[in-house]
């Protein structure tokens, strides 16, 4: 919880600490619901969601301000799902698809949940099915490095789907039990991207049993609601089962993540705090929405 409080510092002070702070020991009046709706706005929580949730409130028939803040903090639980655990047991070699944008933090996102896995006494492998850039196939492999997780990886401008048909063998020969697939960070307007991200699904989908087991979608948070946008897209091009919001630390405003849990109903399984290989931690819904509003000097 203190790593936790302190990566969403910003993001408390920014918005959601101000919510607080002016829903001090006064009666409600017309100009506080205003102010909530506007700061809910502004801190990406997306005006579908602010909508519904002002008016809920209203219908709690609060009259003091400082009563509301607890009230606020109790129906931002309920728009969070409780994420279970990730389908990656039961049998010999699971497969987990990552997709996102160029700069969501996809790259990073993967070393750090293989990092995990590995603690956790998981044997795990990356395929490196990014090959337009160089950098990323790089990139990617000091990623493993540091997890401690061998990377495969093909040759800059190859085709993903022969690296991943060969990190499939590759897993199947070591007794691999996770791999992890990186994909291309696609422009999620772009048809013919998304088109090349669609087949290195089936290619998965033929060399592993029902592959991927886990699809999951990485958005930056600073990006706010172009991030449902981007969610969106992806969830109707390759069947997106989970999302992993990252920079959270940074300027990201927080509210996205209500938003994608409200309008997309996709669980949240992991969240970015950091760069440190640690800072990629489960998602908890009570101990976000407590991060988001906990009082104190900030760390």
């Amino acid at each position: 919880m203190g790593s936790l409080r302190k990566g969403l510092s910003r993001t408390r002070q920014s918005f959601f600490g101000r919510i607080a702070q002016a829903l001090g020991a006064t009666d409600i009046t017309e100009d506080t619901w205003d102010e909530v709706e506007a700061l809910l706005i502004q801190a990406d929580v997306g005006v579908p969601t602010t909508m519904m949730l002002v008016d809920r409130l209203r219908h709690l028939g609060i009259t003091r301000a400082d009563k509301l803040t607890e009230a606020l903090k109790d129906e931002l639980r309920q728009l969070l799902i409780e994420p279970q655990p990730l389908n990656l047991s039961g049998r010999t070699l699971s497969v987990v698809l990552i997709a996102g944008v160029n700069g969501s933090g996809k790259t990073t996102s993967i070393g750090k949940m293989a990092y995990r896995m590995r603690l956790n006494n998981r044997k795990v492998l990356i395929a490196a099915g990014d090959t337009f850039r160089a950098a990323a196939i790089d990139q990617l492999k000091l990623w493993g490095e540091r997890a401690g997780v061998p990377v495969i990886a093909g040759q800059p401008n190859s085709d993903p789907g022969a690296v991943v048909y060969d990190a499939v063998n590759a897993a199947h020969s070591r007794g691999v039990e996770v791999l992890i697939v990186d994909t291309a960070g696609r422009l999620h307007s772009n048809f013919n991207l998304m088109a090349e991200l669609v087949k290195v699904r089936d290619v998965l989908r033929k060399v592993v049993p029902d592959a991927p087991h886990e699809t999951l979608l990485v958005l930056d948070g600073t990006t706010g609601q172009n991030a449902l946008t981007q969610a969106k897209k992806f969830q109707e091009a390759i069947d997106v089962t989970g999302v992993i919001v990252t920079k959270l630390d940074s300027s990201a405003k927080g509210g996205m993540v209500f938003a994608i849990q409200q309008e997309l109903g996709l669980p949240i399984h992991y969240i970015g705090i950091g760069e440190d290989m640690r800072d990629l931690v489960f998602f908890n819904p009570t101990s976000f929405v407590d991060s988001l509003f906990e009082n104190g000097n900030e760390e």
